[in-house]
């Protein structure tokens, strides 16, 4: 095998977005009324839990045999991978196919078979402030929050329930490379976290 060859588990199989119907439902609105309140409550947390865990789905479709990743869209400008908090209880993967149902079903009782396939990055915030990296800085013991990124398969075929105070879009790969000023540094950072592997178009 030369270097240039792909493994079986390299390939990763996108179905086009004209397989997915789109709807919506109730707001779902965060914890926190502003981002201050978020490193409050993060802060007060931290005092009785410690550290925070909290996972986010890169979900991809493809449309003209390009590769796009869904994003939750808030406003004009800022966009989120769909995720959230793990509860002190849960391990990350069931945690995340609980974001999702919770973010993107039609209802509890209707869930979608989430396949959390690989983690594919991992962020940590040093403190209660909005900087993130993918590694702890030397300085730094007592990280305030972990955050794992998990490439997940949609099904072939789904209805997705978009809460009314959100948008879906997907966003094509291209367009996300060295682009944080658009959508952060970790949005930005998947076409390298993605770059090794070889996507088949359904």
């Amino acid at each position: 095998m030369n270097g240039n060859d792909n493994t079986e588990e390299d390939k990763f199989y996108l179905h086009p977005l004209t397989n997915y119907t789109f709807g919506t439902k109730e707001p779902l609105f965060e914890k926190d009324t502003s981002i201050s309140a978020r490193f409050q409550r993060m802060r007060e947390e931290f005092e009785s839990i410690g550290l925070r865990r909290s996972v986010e789905a890169v979900l991809l479709v493809h449309e003209h045999n390009l590769p796009h990743v869904l994003l939750l869209q808030i406003g004009a400008s800022f966009f989120k991978l769909p995720g959230g908090e793990v509860d002190a209880q849960e391990d990350e993967v069931s945690a995340l196919k609980r974001l999702l149902n919770d973010i993107l079903c039609r209802s509890e009782h209707i869930p979608v078979d989430w396949q959390v396939e690989t983690l594919l990055g991992q962020w940590w915030r040093p403190n209660f402030e909005p900087p993130q990296y993918p590694y702890i800085p030397a300085h730094v013991t007592k990280p305030k929050e972990h955050k794992q990124l998990y490439l997940v398969k949609i099904p072939e075929k789904a209805l997705f329930s978009v809460p009314r105070n959100y948008k879906l879009v997907a966003a094509p790969l291209f367009e996300l490379y060295d682009n944080s000023s658009g959508y952060g540094p970790i949005i930005s950072s998947l076409p390298q976290l993605l770059s090794r592997m070889n996507f088949k178009y359904l």
